[in-house]
């Protein structure tokens, strides 16, 4: 009787508040991580109707499909949604939801910056479609390189739009990256050392120490640009003694990082899967640990390799090709670990390792292309050609949304409860896999024939129509096959247990979809995979209370319990202060005197969220 009496006041202490409050109000980590994965799934959809549109226009040629103006909006729009409305925010995501469930934890540090971090995500990514569906979005590409971002160039208001956009959701993440790195270092269940983290807790810690370092470049990138625009600053304006090359240094300092900040993520989704479906542990912990932290590291060493045809050094660019060949290294020798896991395993055949097994193709010919552009004397040839397109997307989709979908079917019955369909996850599967191949690999041909980016149209006379129908077919598997999730989403209704993969990790010792407080007894962990060894699970933390929020910090690397911490009650100044920065924004874009006034509603918002209130134990 007492345990139960003691579940119930825990779900009472921690919910969110019910009805219209709870969607204002709500800081549980769980109920703000569902509310990042489908804002960032629909901005997902978004940016692949945008980029059906284009496909559509390109299958054929001279075709009057979208005129010249649109088609700039629409890969400005599809590349910005893409890269900084779905592929980073979903990773961050996924973490806010399962880090502290694989770290024995009760919540995440600082629930209400985590809130705020998800509104201000959300209304920068509407304030960014508005614009666009008011006629006004920006046509300048999702790099917006000046001098054709500055005010002569491009006078409408679009790329400012899209500058404070970028402000907007790159301090999400940065946000967000606070929260998930506190998380780990101080609210690890007692005994879980970071000799015993999983190694996708590993993989986000790399991911968002990178944020740390990345984002701001770009924050502080885009606050220059739209001061050019708005105030007449001369940051990139080389007739005023600015530097036009200083945009692409500040954007792909943060740009080429990002890659990485996309795709170490899914690793540790594929450690994750590959351990369960395989059943025995990842061969090579610490190789795989070191491969993610040296990943991290290399990544900021990579990005003059976007700016080999501008006039830099001819030097210093072998330096940078270089680092762009030895950053395949530790990629490599984490496959090679999976490998050496699937080979003694007993493989389950079933749809996330499937997802897991088309990364490791498509990754591999997306790297080695990567080798090729790593070239100065190749690159050159190839710049600005739909070569370069297809190598992103090898890299970017083949090698971040594959896991992401694999992770997805692996976790959706800890988001849910409940089993996404096995034959339409095949279909899905193979929908996706054939679709992504068929619309990306006619693309190396078309960049070898001459084929540049970012052209509405063609003529006929150039022999590219049959490859660019090709590639439009693929496109339409992909919707379909997206489709296909959809609806497997949607029609789920198969009970899925508590562990129904049999997973090894903390993630699974609790109830799917976990109570509000994660943990009724928060465990104490005696080795890296708890659910699979004696004593892995060595007890459980007691003395917490169960009538306020409270956890237990702990310390060191070996997490050694240090204390407890009340944590702050559900408020909706997280929500208020977000909606009134964005007026900021959005005024500031029309007068500078917004920043002025509109510093005062944000500043009343913030004095009332940190305003400290009386205890009442």
């Amino acid at each position: 009787m007492t345990a139960a009496v003691d579940a119930a006041a825990l779900e009472a202490t921690w919910r969110d508040p019910p009805g219209w409050r709870g969607w204002l109000c709500a800081i549980n980590h769980k109920t703000i991580s569902r509310r990042f994965m489908l804002a960032s799934f629909g901005f997902f959809i978004a940016g692949g109707v945008l980029a059906l549109l284009m496909r559509l226009q390109l299958a054929q040629p001279s075709l009057k499909l979208v005129n010249a103006k649109l088609y700039n909006q629409l890969f400005t729009m599809h590349g910005t949604t893409m890269m900084f409305l779905f592929a980073v925010p979903i990773m961050q995501a996924v973490a806010t939801y399962l880090v502290p469930l694989m770290i024995g934890a009760r919540t995440v540090a600082f629930p209400r910056m985590n809130a705020f971090a998800f509104w201000v995500f959300v209304f920068g990514g509407l304030m960014l479609y508005a614009a666009f569906l008011a006629g006004i979005g920006p046509d300048a590409g999702w790099f917006a390189y000046v001098p054709l971002s500055n005010l002569h160039y491009s006078p409408e208001k679009g790329v400012d739009y899209w500058a404070q956009m970028i402000t907007f959701t790159e301090l999400s993440g940065v946000l967000e990256a606070i929260v998930i790195i506190t998380t780990i270092l101080k609210m690890r269940a007692p005994g879980m050392s970071l000799r015993r983290l999983p190694l996708y807790v590993w993989s986000m810690l790399v991911t968002s120490v990178m944020v740390l370092f990345a984002l701001p470049a770009v924050m502080l990138a885009s606050t220059a640009l739209i001061t050019d625009r708005l105030v007449d600053t001369r940051f990139y304006s080389p007739a005023q003694g600015g530097d036009v090359l200083l945009w692409q240094h500040l954007f792909w300092f943060f740009g080429h990082p990002e890659v990485y900040l996309i795709f170490i993520p899914p690793l540790g989704f594929i450690s994750s899967i590959i351990a369960t479906f395989a059943r025995r542990p990842v061969f090579g912990y610490t190789a795989m640990v070191l491969s993610l932290v040296a990943t991290g590291f290399l990544g900021f060493g990579l990005w003059v390799h976007h700016m080999f045809a501008t006039n830099l050094p001819e030097l210093g660019k072998t330096f940078f090709t270089a680092a762009s060949l030895m950053i395949a290294i530790p990629t490599a020798v984490q496959i090679f670990c999976w490998i050496a896991t699937l080979w003694r395993g007993r493989l389950s055949f079933q749809t996330p390792l499937l997802f897991v097994l088309a990364f490791f193709a498509i990754l591999l010919l997306g790297g080695l292309t990567g080798l090729m552009l790593a070239s100065v004397p190749l690159d050159l040839q190839l710049h600005d050609t739909y070569f370069v397109v297809a190598h992103l997307h090898y890299v970017l989709l083949g090698g971040a949304v594959f896991p992401l979908f694999g992770a997805f079917f692996y976790w959706f019955p800890k988001f849910t409860g409940r089993l996404l369909s096995e034959q339409l996850g095949r279909w899905q599967f193979w929908l996706f896999f054939i679709g992504f191949n068929v619309s990306f690999f006619p693309m190396h041909v078309l960049g070898l024939q001459g084929m540049p980016r970012r052209v509405y149209t063609y003529g006929a006379e150039m022999g590219w129509a049959k490859l660019n129908l090709t590639a439009t077919v693929g496109a339409l598997m992909i919707a379909v096959s997206v489709m296909l999730f959809i609806i497997n989403v949607w029609r789920s209704r198969q009970p899925a247990g508590d562990d129904p993969w049999g997973g090894g990790t903390l993630e699974w010792h609790t109830t799917s979809p976990p109570p509000a407080a994660n943990f009724p007894l928060p465990p104490v962990v005696g080795s890296r995979f708890p659910l699979w060894e004696k004593d892995g699970v060595a007890g459980h933390v007691s003395g917490l209370s169960s009538s306020e929020r409270e956890i237990l910090i702990t310390s060191g690397p070996d997490a050694h319990p240090d204390h407890r911490l009340r944590m702050p009650e559900p408020t909706p100044w997280p929500f208020i202060t977000a909606l009134a920065t964005t007026v900021l924004f959005i005024g500031s874009i029309y007068t500078p005197w917004a920043v002025v006034w509109g510093a005062v509603p944000v500043a009343i918002a913030c004095t009332a969220w940190f305003w400290p209130r009386r205890s009442t134990s």
